[in-house]
């Protein structure tokens, strides 16, 4: 399937390892050009710069200042900002419950799942806009519409990223701008499975074994597995190709395994 995106230029977040590496990878497999911006490299991203595919920016998205310095780079190198995939964020389970998380834990969260995403799209609007055309992406996650207590402020900003998506899509559509987000269930990354990760956490927290965690997690999905980065980047690549996806906009899509049965 030719999704028309070839020569276009894309600005990732968090885009080192995980979702966002996946997504940068496969845009680049569609002939975009990437700027990818996250607090550190990695070798799979590295060899993206080597190949002349990509630009990166050593950046924290969580400061106030660090959205705006990431697209200043992609209109300095490339002149504009056709895609943006707001993919940073971050979990953290909360296992001693909610009268314990602190204004400072709220506030993490709500900074960089949400204020990340919102200061990334501000900076690249107007390039999309002096274009007419132009499509973001945000990754939220199944939290937004499954309240869970353990993840109460990520699923906070979550949802609130999803609010903002569909209000972003009925500002700008007439504009040219398509707005939609991907919500995913448990995906195989560091955030689940890695060194500190949820199902390490949980595990420490509970006396139980992160396999364990990890497997009772996947045994929630009718698929019985984790999503696979890819899958969750195969999507938004989709929906960053006007050819093909052009009239889908203020969209909200589960990838998540069957795990949630809720329809809405």
């Amino acid at each position: 399937m030719d999704l028309g995106l070839d020569g276009k230029i894309a600005v990732v977040t968090g885009a080192s390892k995980g979702i966002g590496l996946a997504i940068a990878i496969a845009l680049v497999a569609e002939g975009v050009h990437v700027v990818a911006g996250s607090r550190s490299g990695s070798p799979e991203l590295e060899a993206l710069i080597r190949d002349g595919k990509a630009h990166a920016l050593a950046v924290d998205l969580g400061s106030p200042d660090g959205p705006g310095r990431l697209v200043d780079l992609a209109l300095a190198e490339c002149g504009r900002v056709d895609i943006l995939v707001n993919n940073v964020g971050a979990a953290t389970p909360r296992t001693t419950g909610f009268l314990n998380v602190t204004d400072e834990q709220w506030a993490h969260s709500v900074n960089l799942n949400l204020m990340a995403a919102v200061r990334t799209t501000r900076a690249a609007l107007p390039s999309m806009l002096a274009a007419g055309s132009g499509c973001v992406v945000n990754i939220a996650s199944i939290n937004a519409n499954l309240p869970d207590p353990g993840v109460i402020d990520y699923g906070a900003a979550k949802a609130a990223l999803v609010n903002v998506t569909k209000a972003l899509s009925k500002e700008f559509g007439p504009r040219g701008i398509r707005v939609n987000s991907v919500s995913a269930g448990p995906v195989a990354t560091d955030l689940w499975l890695g060194d500190g990760g949820v199902a390490q956490t949980l595990a420490a927290a509970t006396g139980s074994d992160p396999a364990a965690v990890a497997d009772g997690a996947a045994a929630n999905a009718v698929t019985g597995r984790f999503t696979r980065p890819e899958e969750v980047a195969d999507l938004a690549v989709f929906l960053a190709s006007d050819r093909r996806a052009g009239n889908v906009t203020g969209a909200n899509f589960t990838i998540d395994g069957g795990y949630t049965t809720e329809t809405h």
